[in-house]
């Protein structure tokens, strides 16, 4: 979740939507999205919308504290329902993520899973995922976990080298995201994902074949591999910038990604979106699936952005200003926006493109048709997809895609 916040219009004190917001709701898949903003300390690379101890003392008091924070949040869950109104759909999926949420106690995790159930129904099959980090959970955590509800756990491995954990600050040691694995399966968890991010300085080749060999040996059913990002203003970007550690590089990005997909798919792991592969559908993350193809979810938490029925708001960001809100009654939303035809056109295509099935051509205006064809004729977008109305991207197309698709939504 990004610090940043855009600008907007104003979210009404009760959080009302639109009139036309829920029209055709029936037909759209409902999730939830839980977001925990406390952690122990701060990664080097993190620019998402967290908070250590020492950053909130004084900043907010009991408003702030990780102890309350279940309450707060469940107080914005009812919110969601008032706002909803009769709005009979199951929820589909829920992620909490962070910040990291295994900080809290696994009761709080429950609470706040249970108040979904209480005010929501929640869809027999629904997925249930919670981040963690592997050092904030044990056997008896992860147990706990699971007989609250949750089915799916998704731990921030980042990499097998200790060398490389200590640049991105990463506390855990190698090794235990793979013994973590083992302690979910044992707790019961059918679904279990392993992220790494490559392209760290001071990476070699050898340490990122090392670590997707670790992920894989470990016994995941879903690996996510990302491209280390310097956000400005953060610990690492202040490193580079001095000189410290080296720059990142778009061409070491490339060939890294080249070796994932390589080594992951010689394991099993097909990939279904640009940064994520799965060793089979029921594997896949559903709840990102839901994002990336438009859905409606709501975010609770300070900083969490949410959207129904062409509608998009995000709160208010520091826990105590988000916790404040809802102590008087009011929305924690800091603005919206309402999207035009336009927009949702332009973000099918920024965001179906990146998934296996890709995005259907008829999103595309004359321009970005032409562009799909040439991309063909390069070898981006699979020639059989486009023969039946898609743009799908190839190996060399997924290396592309962020230029590619400035292309097509022209």
């Amino acid at each position: 979740m990004p610090s940043a916040l855009p600008e907007g219009e104003p979210v009404p004190d009760d959080g009302s939507l639109p009139p036309d917001a829920l029209s055709g709701a029936s037909g759209r898949p409902l999730a939830f999205y839980l977001h925990v903003p406390y952690c122990a300390t701060r990664c080097g690379y993190c620019d998402f919308n967290t908070y250590t101890a020492g950053e909130l003392r004084g900043s907010g008091g009991v408003l702030a504290s990780r102890e309350n924070y279940a309450d707060t949040l469940i107080d914005e869950i009812r919110l969601a329902r008032k706002v909803l109104g009769e709005d009979p759909r199951p929820v589909e999926s829920v992620f909490v993520g962070g910040g990291t949420p295994t900080l809290l106690p696994a009761a709080d995790l429950g609470r706040m899973l249970a108040a979904i159930r209480a005010e929501f129904p929640l869809a027999d099959d629904a997925e249930i995922t919670t981040e963690a980090n592997p050092d904030s959970v044990d056997p008896r955590y992860l147990a706990q976990l699971r007989a609250a509800g949750f089915n799916r756990v998704s731990f921030g491995m980042q990499s097998a080298r200790q060398h490389v954990l200590r640049v991105l600050d990463r506390t855990h040691t190698p090794g235990r995201p793979e013994a973590c694995v083992a302690e979910a399966r044992a707790a019961g968890f059918d679904h279990v994902n392993l992220d790494l991010i490559y392209g760290t300085p001071g990476e070699s080749d050898d340490d990122w074949r090392a670590s997707l060999t670790a992920a894989v040996e470990a016994g995941p059913d879903h690996v996510s591999a990302y491209a280390l990002i310097v956000e400005e203003g953060t610990r690492l970007a202040h490193r580079i910038r001095r000189g410290e550690v080296p720059a990142t590089d778009d061409d070491v990005h490339a060939d890294r990604y080249l070796i994932a997909e390589e080594l992951l798919a010689s394991a099993g792991f097909d990939w279904y979106e640009v940064s994520n592969w799965a060793t089979s559908e029921a594997g896949r993350c559903r709840h990102n699936l839901l994002y990336w193809t438009g859905a409606d979810w709501w975010g609770a938490g300070p900083g969490a952005h949410s959207h129904v029925g062409g509608v998009r708001w995000w709160n208010v960001k520091h826990p105590a200003a988000y916790a404040a809100a809802l102590a008087r009654g009011h929305s924690p939303g800091a603005g919206r926006e309402v999207l035009q035809a336009e927009d949702r056109r332009v973000e099918r295509v920024l965001l179906e493109l990146r998934l296996a099935d890709g995005c259907p051509l008829d999103l595309l205006r004359p321009a970005g048709a032409e562009a799909a064809r040439r991309a063909v004729a390069d070898g981006l977008l699979d020639a059989d997809a486009h023969a039946s109305g898609r743009a799908a991207l190839t190996l060399r197309g997924r290396l592309l895609a962020d230029a590619l698709v400035r292309d097509l939504v022209d």
